[in-house]
């Protein structure tokens, strides 16, 4: 009997170490890199906010996300369920700031703008009937977000067609509605404030023109493989 307790304890105190060390080694979340300058989205976009919606707002998400992970790393090893449930809101908040300003930034280009071409094209045609009718559906369902949050083209991959979300906060698209994210435009106010004050629909009507459409046909190629 003391044998089997010795291995028990022997089995647990192996099973904490191993949860430890993969906490450990656990690679934490960063800043991704623009592809751009701060100012290159000009006139659209200016420089000042660029830089404090990247390395302010998407920094503290990032940090946020990292702390967050840590305690309930920590949580679970010690099957502590009620502070495992207690961090899901900062871990949806954080990790869904996280994920959408990563494929924002991506969305976005100092050369782009204009149509989509191809398969991208093709598919905004069969579904909203043109790019213009997407454009305004688009537009018209992200001034409407109330208070903060982001508008969004998405694959349905079970039916294989494009749809328009909006979601509120930063709450990931994919986590909540089950599209997979395309194009997302975030209507949080540090995102256009500076230079659009209130007037949303001026900042969305703008970002259109830099819209980088390759992006969006590489996540839609993507996402029906």
């Amino acid at each position: 009997m003391l044998c089997r307790v010795g291995q028990m304890r022997r089995c647990a105190a192996s099973l904490s170490q191993a949860i430890n060390q993969v906490a450990a080694s656990r690679q934490k979340h960063t800043l991704p890199d623009l592809t751009y300058d701060y100012g290159a989205l000009e006139p659209h976009i200016n420089a000042e906010i660029m830089q404090l919606h990247h390395s302010k707002h998407h920094a503290t998400y990032v940090n946020n996300l990292n702390v967050t992970e840590e305690k309930y790393q920590e949580a679970l090893a010690k099957g502590d369920v009620t502070t495992q449930v207690a961090l899901q809101p900062a871990l949806k908040f954080n990790g869904g700031g996280h994920i959408n300003h990563t494929i924002f930034w991506t969305n976005l280009s100092p050369n782009g703008g204009g149509e989509p071409q191809g398969e991208l094209m093709e598919a905004i045609k069969l579904d909203f009937g043109s790019f213009q009718k997407m454009k305004e559906k688009m537009s018209a369902a992200t001034v409407a977000v109330q208070g903060s949050g982001w508008g969004w083209l998405g694959y349905d991959k079970e039916s294989g067609r494009l749809r328009i979300a909006a979601c509120a906060n930063q709450d990931p698209l994919h986590g909540t509605t089950g599209l997979i994210p395309l194009l997302g435009i975030d209507v949080w106010e540090h995102a256009y404030y500076l230079q659009y004050k209130n007037v949303r629909p001026d900042y969305v009507k703008a970002i259109w023109n830099v819209i980088n459409w390759e992006n969006v046909s590489e996540r839609l190629q993507t996402a029906k493989k």
